[in-house]
């Protein structure tokens, strides 16, 4: 009650000194949200974690806390086989766990060994690693203070099953090169494993990663080109006149190129129309329509055979076509006949000769008397000159 008398004193004061406010810093909301002296250091690293010292937390914890997580089937044999080996290193750390092969689930909690708070934090993470198949050698790794992991999920990214598959197959590269250059060039562990990424490393190489699976993943740029942009970094990070200053300007700029894409099929809408369709007849129906359904059953059996046994004959007759279709010749090119040819050129000079001696001979016909069937005997015998040209 005290306390909010006091806080209600000092909204008034606050009300009635407005431009005081206004010259006075902006107060912090924290109770111990204050600039410190040690804030603007620059001999201070504030990005290095400092290993944990038992004596920091003598009396151990008030509280025990515990952490469960399923795991796949599949798994199961291979928990068996190296849960000594993860027993033992998180005894070091005072964290107990148990393996339960009903249920599926594997349980950290702490004891009244443990001294770290942060490292049943850890011990979760390694079994969500155990249980997305990495490998138990590497995921007791994320028990040092200087290792971090980060599972991404990718599943829920995209619709599409068969996209998912092929961008994620992008992300491996082929023999899983591009997943090797990626875990040089971040210095973290990768593990692409069903609709998740499992990775592991500083808190650096974690927010690269995670950038480069989901612009995979999403489509938005292909690994190879962030691999491009990483090596740029890192030889850029060795020129020290460039410590301070912008990088826009050496990274390249990758353009998104507008593929051309199959246009989706629309099938045309049919009109509405608000009565159900036409009922289908039955079986029974059509045999009603045909008069089979009042045959015997010998008179049946008679009519399928026989049907059987024209498609049958019909089935034969196509094959033997197909047989001998292999035996038959094949249609051999004609030659263009030529001469038939000059011997329409031969009929139309010979007609033209004839004109010409009817012209003359009707010229003649007042002077002279020739005779009429000598000079049309000599018009149809062809000249010399022609006959020499033919002959060479």
């Amino acid at each position: 009650m005290n306390f909010a008398m006091e806080e209600h004193e000092n909204n008034n004061n606050n009300n009635n000194n407005g431009g005081d406010i206004s010259q006075k810093a902006k107060k912090h909301k924290g109770k111990h949200d204050k600039p410190k002296p040690w804030d603007d250091d620059p001999n201070i690293d504030r990005w290095t974690i400092e290993k944990f010292d038992p004596s920091w937390n003598e009396s151990g914890m008030l509280e025990l806390s515990s952490f469960s997580t399923l795991f796949p089937q599949y798994r199961e044999k291979y928990l068996q086989e190296v849960w000594p080996t993860v027993k033992s290193a998180l005894k070091e750390f005072g964290v107990s766990c148990e393996l339960n092969l009903v249920e599926g689930s594997m349980t950290v909690s702490t004891t009244r060994k443990t001294r770290d708070p942060y490292i049943i934090i850890k011990a979760r993470e390694l079994i969500r690693l155990l249980s997305r198949s990495v490998p138990v050698h590497q995921a007791i790794k994320v028990l040092d203070d200087e290792v971090q992991c980060d599972i991404i999920k990718t599943g829920n990214l995209v619709r599409s099953k068969e996209r998912f598959v092929k961008r994620r197959q992008h992300l491996v590269g082929p023999n899983s090169s591009t997943l090797k250059a990626l875990e040089i060039l971040t210095g973290c562990y990768i593990l692409v494993q069903g609709n998740t990424v499992a990775a592991m490393g500083s808190f650096k190489g974690l927010k690269q990663v995670r950038r480069i699976v989901e612009d995979c993943i999403l489509n938005k740029m292909h690994p190879v080109y962030h691999i491009k942009v990483l090596m740029m970094k890192k030889e850029l990070e060795k020129d020290p006149a460039l410590a301070n200053e912008n990088w826009d300007r050496f990274l390249p700029k990758f353009k998104k190129k507008n593929v051309q894409q199959k246009k989706p099929q629309t099938k045309e809408k049919k009109p509405y129309t608000p009565f159900p369709p036409a009922q289908q007849p039955s079986k029974i129906d059509e045999q009603l329509e045909s008069g089979e359904f009042f045959m015997s059953q010998k008179k049946k059996s008679a009519k399928t055979w026989q049907e059987k046994q024209e498609k049958q004959a019909q089935k034969t007759a196509e094959n033997k076509r197909k047989r001998e279709a292999a035996f038959i010749p094949p249609e051999e090119p004609r030659k263009q006949d030529t001469k038939s040819e000059d011997g329409d050129k031969d009929v139309a000079a010979m007609a033209m000769s004839l004109k010409k001696k009817a012209k003359e001979f009707g010229k003649q016909k007042l002077g002279e008397n020739v005779n009429a069937e000598v000079y049309i005997a000599t018009a149809g015998e062809p000249s010399k000159k022609k006959s020499k040209r033919r002959e060479t």
